[in-house]
């Protein structure tokens, strides 16, 4: 699989939520980085750390990746989309910008850097 056939099975197994495939695209070393702001964000190493992460995304928002675009440049791939979903405390809906930026190597995930319109999500979260 090259670099864009990585992301997009990323992709489908967190659709799928599918943690056994997550496990085998995603290195035991990765870096994965949002916004701190965001009651899922800040800064996550490894697999424990994907999982914290995931655990908590999953816990506070019911949400599915639109992906409007995936290209990579300068040896990264580039993911623009929205985000879209429920706040699962309220029922609030909301459909949010996002783009997610990955470096793969020996194909699996070493680093993401997750961006969202965090405004527009914690008006939708109710803070």
């Amino acid at each position: 699989m090259d670099d864009l056939d990585v992301v997009a099975a990323i992709y489908e197994a967190m659709a799928a939520k599918d943690l056994e495939r997550l496990i085998e695209l995603i290195s035991p070393d990765l870096v994965l980085d949002q916004d701190p702001a965001l009651p899922w964000g800040g800064h996550f190493e490894g697999h424990e750390g994907f999982g914290q992460f995931a655990l908590t995304l999953t816990g506070t928002i019911d949400s599915k990746v639109a992906i409007d675009a995936m290209f990579e440049a300068g040896g990264e791939v580039f993911q623009l989309g929205r985000t879209k979903g429920t706040v699962i405390a309220t029922g609030a809906p909301f459909d949010i910008a996002e783009v997610h930026r990955w470096r793969i190597e020996d194909g699996k995930a070493v680093k993401a850097d997750f961006a969202i319109d965090t405004k527009a999500m914690l008006e939708a979260l109710g803070s």
